[in-house]
């Protein structure tokens, strides 16, 4: 993720937060659930790419201690306004920038999935569980390549808000690579519309191999298809580990 140029610009931003909180909404409970020794105990929850805070807000609600970050200063201006009482908000640019230790990483959004090729995300990952101290706990999700190959169908598609739409042609370049280009449009004060567009790559990866990844960075963790309450969607995995206690 280049710091010059973050991803979701304000007009992207402010559409998915106001249209897109569907799949915040379904993976909590879920996600939740599994976090439910970590609250016990007080822990600190470090999320990966909060985005607008959409997550953040259900796990601060439910009595977290919440580090969220994310890459883009625009959807971190939405979340410190949104989820004003997390115990903080700040940038956090993977893979290079450090993450803090932590009890339970998570993320949701196939959030590594943006990082520029595999390289980057294996990074990301080994990072990840690095960060975790003993007994710790691993919940995010990413790109599986079946993602682009069940999609190749796909090729224009929109959605429609009060005062936004996003318009989303889709492409797939490689077979790990899957892309959007996106215009938004937004309404003015005055009435008048404006666009933007922004380009957004998935790298796409053979999740079956994380596991082994992982656990050369001590943790033990499984691939599957849903937190628990989500519906499953072709594709998308869910790795769910843990450092195992001392």
């Amino acid at each position: 993720m280049s710091r010059e140029a973050p991803y979701y610009r304000a007009d992207l931003a402010r559409v998915h937060h106001l249209g897109f909180g569907f799949h915040a909404d379904e993976c909590a409970p879920g996600i939740l659930s599994l976090l439910e020794p970590v609250r016990e105990r007080e822990g600190l929850v470090v999320e990966l790419g909060c985005g607008s805070g959409l997550l953040t807000r259900y796990l601060v609600d439910a009595g977290h201690r919440v580090i969220a970050t994310d890459a883009s200063p625009a959807m971190l201006e939405i979340a410190r306004s949104y989820v004003p009482d997390a115990m903080e908000i700040r940038r956090l640019v993977l893979p290079d920038d450090p993450i803090p230790e932590a009890d339970a990483i998570v993320s949701i959004g196939h959030v590594l999935s943006y990082l520029p090729d595999e390289a980057a995300i294996d990074r990301a990952l080994a990072s990840s569980a690095d960060a975790l101290r003993p007994g710790g706990l691993f919940v995010l999700n990413l790109c599986d390549l079946t993602w682009g190959s069940e999609r190749t169908d796909w090729t224009t598609r929109g959605w429609v808000g009060d005062d936004w739409a996003l318009v989303t042609a889709v492409s797939l370049p490689e077979p790990n690579r899957f892309v959007r280009q996106m215009a938004t449009f937004t309404k003015d004060d005055d009435g008048s519309w404006r666009r933007d567009d922004e380009r957004h790559d998935n790298i796409l990866i053979d999740v079956s191999r994380v596991p082994e990844l992982l656990a050369r960075h001590g943790v033990e963790a499984r691939v599957g298809d849903t937190f628990g309450s989500d519906p499953p969607l072709v594709g998308l995995k869910t790795l769910i580990g843990r450092r195992p206690p001392r």
